[in-house]
């Protein structure tokens, strides 16, 4: 079931919408042009209604380019070999061919064949039925295009809002749990595992990037663009923050696990590493806070990186572990409070 099943379903507005441009193209292709049923307007006002406006008009022209390139050589076909089942099959082949050498996307190639396909099979191939299979698709591709774009255009913001709010949320909880490793006894266990959380940033930054990209997809020539883009904007702006923590984070796991011995936790300077660590934890939240729907409530709505962290040399051998979390350290300072002073 998993592969006819989507995680979710389609919003209810999206069906509704899909369900009136069908039947609207119907009923207006049916009116403007008397003859056949108005099959062409209606699958193309199906296909036409996208999650956004965008895609959308990226479909009709897909769906228009490739109706026409397809009823064109249907009808040729026809006029020169008749009107014999075998045709329908050449006229196949010869359409996928010809989407092929025009170097068309795989979309639109398979409108290329449907559509010169539907034109024999329906047993009509004069050069006005191909007229008219045209201009029906072309009205079916506009009445999808007006009712996505007049109905409750979609705008995938909330997307974007959780995904950058997840992110951030998991890159305060791995500089919690490092700053707990360096203070706290450590298993073999437990640092492979902290490990492996903190490789798992990046895939998530990945795809609050890719959420992102789509929530400006979906305001483009879309009427209600301009409430929302400098929303986009500002979690375009924190992602842009957070990806060279990524890089930071992972440096700090990855110098922890390779160098944690016991005698870490006792020197005076990891513990206040620990509690720096707690500090960008802190003000990272700080920052998601408009993204988070529910966030957790917070000790402090002041920052708490505002003070540099002053180090002594180490007591034991760990002066290397030691330099690397606090230039790392510094650097996720800078991110989260554009201070280049630590």
């Amino acid at each position: 079931m998993d592969r006819i099943q989507a995680a979710q379903r389609v919003p209810l507005v999206q069906v509704a919408k899909t369900a009136v441009a069908t039947v609207g193209a119907w009923l207006v292709a049916g009116w403007l042009i008397p003859g056949p049923l108005p099959v062409f307007a209606a699958i193309a006002a199906l296909l036409v209604v996208q999650p956004s406006v965008n895609q959308s008009f990226g479909k009709a022209l897909e769906r228009s380019f490739g109706v026409t390139i397809g009823v064109i050589i249907a009808s040729i076909i026809a006029i020169v070999f008749g009107d014999f089942a075998w045709v329908i099959l050449v006229t196949i082949v010869i359409a996928i061919f010809a989407a092929w050498a025009l170097k068309m996307t795989a979309t639109t190639s398979n409108q290329v064949a449907i559509s010169a396909m539907l034109v024999l099979a329906l047993g009509a191939s004069s050069p006005e039925y191909a007229v008219d299979r045209v201009l029906e698709t072309l009205i079916g591709a506009a009445i999808g295009l007006i009712i996505n774009a007049a109905i409750v255009p979609p705008v995938l913001v909330k997307p974007a809002r959780r995904d950058v709010g997840l992110l951030g949320e998991e890159i305060a909880a791995c500089l919690d749990r490092l700053a707990d490793a360096l203070v706290t006894p450590q298993s073999a266990a437990d640092l492979n595992a902290l490990l492996i959380e903190a490789r798992l940033l990046r895939p998530m930054a990945d795809a609050a990037g890719r959420s992102i990209d789509e929530g400006y997809d979906s305001l483009t020539f879309n009427p209600r663009r301009s409430a929302h883009r400098s929303e986009l904007d500002s979690y375009r702006a924190l992602l842009a923050r957070f990806y060279p923590m990524l890089t930071q984070i992972a440096g700090m796991t990855r110098a922890v696990t390779d160098h944690w011995n016991d005698s870490l936790i006792v020197e005076p300077q990891v513990h206040a590493i620990g509690e720096q660590l707690r500090r960008a934890a802190h003000d990272t939240r700080l920052l998601i806070r408009p993204a988070v729907d529910e966030p957790e409530p917070m000790t402090s709505e002041i920052p708490a990186l505002t003070s540099p962290l002053v180090v002594s040399a180490p007591k034991g051998g760990n002066w290397v572990v030691i330099g690397a979390l606090i230039e790392d350290l510094r650097r996720i300072h800078e991110n989260l409070t554009d201070d280049p002073a630590m």
